[in-house]
């Protein structure tokens, strides 16, 4: 049923909701610290920047549902406190945090006003947009998403073409490891669960007689092409950053060096240029997480109008609050609830991945549960309850890089699907 026209406009509009404020902030620092072992913490970004977030749309493609599925075969209980915990963070943090963005890098530059005016105006639009939902997937697909990579590609293409092949020595201590937890502060994963649902409403919206095998192709083959785009421009940033060793200070911040790789490769237009990338790139990912949240709580009153209204109204309003903080005060607040949910959201995305065989209710709580117990360490170490002197489970691999729970979890996932096979024999 679908040609190649809607799965190209369908993963415009994926890319446009995944790629926001995080996404575009802190790839080229990323770079620019890691020097010569650039492609090292690009592939670590990608993994968990665009590998996870392509599995949590292709996992929507398969459940076609909404978030409250990925969790109900550990509990329903369960499935629905994560969902709270998963939107909560969501429109409190990553939501609020494009407006900031789009204040400090697109306004502020040629317009000395009053965070309060850009945060007002920036979600007055973004509730107008929420509120004509039908419509969201033809605005980003087919005009804002494009206008995005255009821009971008300008940027990394003139930049690459601009600086000497060669790099500075890498300030990181843990090239893959760091590029894998800098991921998660693009909130991808997150926003694979919670803007996978947008997508998959607006299909069903704007494509009433489509099976449920033809949807689930569409999305498939548009998680696919927008996790390329994402990956290929990510590449590209970070290896900007890393050509740009010789330019900026130790000292540069996130935005300075994303605006000075903008004047150095567009000149004195580059400002605008940047702004205008910076407002669409924000906008699209700020509406998918007000609609998703709107539209699971009005999941909550049987589809109300009324609550998606409210809700939608509610994340705005709240986005304009918490909007007033700059973007460093607000990426470092979201450090520990990340490093809680992120491991959780991870293995919920994989889980609902892989074949039904291997993921059964049983299988889905165990290694849930070791998830969750494994990540415990890493939140106390990043709200200073904990030092890693005092870490009872450092000798675990991997968490010396706060990735404890990875190897327990596969332990934990092989142990109870062996057990499972040989109980069945």
């Amino acid at each position: 049923m679908f040609k190649k026209k809607e799965t190209l406009v369908t993963a415009f509009a994926l890319f446009s909701l995944f790629f926001g404020a995080g996404n575009l902030i802190l790839p080229p620092l990323l770079g620019f610290n890691s020097g010569n072992q650039w492609l090292v913490v690009t592939i670590g970004f990608g993994l968990s920047a665009v590998a996870i977030p392509v599995l949590g749309i292709l996992a929507h493609a398969k459940l076609q549902g909404s978030l409250i599925d990925f969790g109900n075969k550990v509990s329903p209980i369960f499935s629905l406190v994560y969902a709270f915990f998963i939107y909560a963070i969501a429109i409190a943090l990553p939501s609020p945090r494009t407006a900031s963005v789009t204040h400090e890098m697109a306004i502020q530059p040629f317009w000395n006003i009053s965070s309060w005016y850009t945060s007002s105006i920036y979600f007055a639009l973004v509730l107008l947009f929420a509120l004509n939902r039908s419509k969201i997937l033809n605005i980003l697909g087919k005009i804002l998403t494009p206008a995005i990579i255009l821009i971008l590609l300008l940027v990394i293409g003139i930049t690459i073409f601009s600086f000497p092949f060669d790099f500075g020595s890498t300030t990181i201590a843990s090239p893959f490891a760091n590029g894998i937890l800098e991921g998660y502060q693009t909130f991808d994963a997150i926003g694979a669960v919670v803007v996978g649902g947008v997508i998959i409403i607006s299909i069903n919206l704007k494509y009433v007689d489509a099976t449920y095998d033809e949807k689930k192709t569409l999305i498939r083959n548009a998680a696919w092409f927008a996790g390329l785009a994402l990956f290929l421009i990510y590449m590209g940033l970070i290896l900007s950053g890393a050509l740009s060793h010789a330019v900026f200070n130790a000292e540069t911040t996130r935005t300075e060096i994303l605006s000075g790789l903008a004047k150095q490769s567009l000149g004195n237009i580059g400002n605008l240029f940047l702004s205008i990338l910076v407002g669409l790139a924000c906008f699209t990912t700020a509406v998918g997480i007000v609609t998703g949240t709107a539209d699971f709580v009005a999941s909550r009153f049987n589809e109300s109008k009324s609550a998606y209204t409210i809700m939608a109204i509610i994340g705005s309003v709240l986005g304009v609050l918490v909007g007033q903080f700059n973007v460093a005060y607000i990426i470092a607040v979201a450090i520990p609830s990340l490093m809680f949910i992120y491991p959780i959201t991870i293995i919920l995305i994989v889980l609902n991945v892989v074949p039904d065989k291997y993921a059964s209710s049983l299988v889905f709580r165990a290694v849930t549960i070791a998830t969750i117990l494994f990540s415990i360490p890493d939140f106390l170490g990043s709200i200073g309850a904990i030092t890693p002197e005092a870490n009872t489970l450092s000798w675990i691999p991997l968490q010396q890089y706060s990735l404890g729970w990875v190897l327990p979890a596969l332990i934990v996932f092989v142990i109870f699907n062996i057990y499972i096979n040989v109980n069945k024999k």
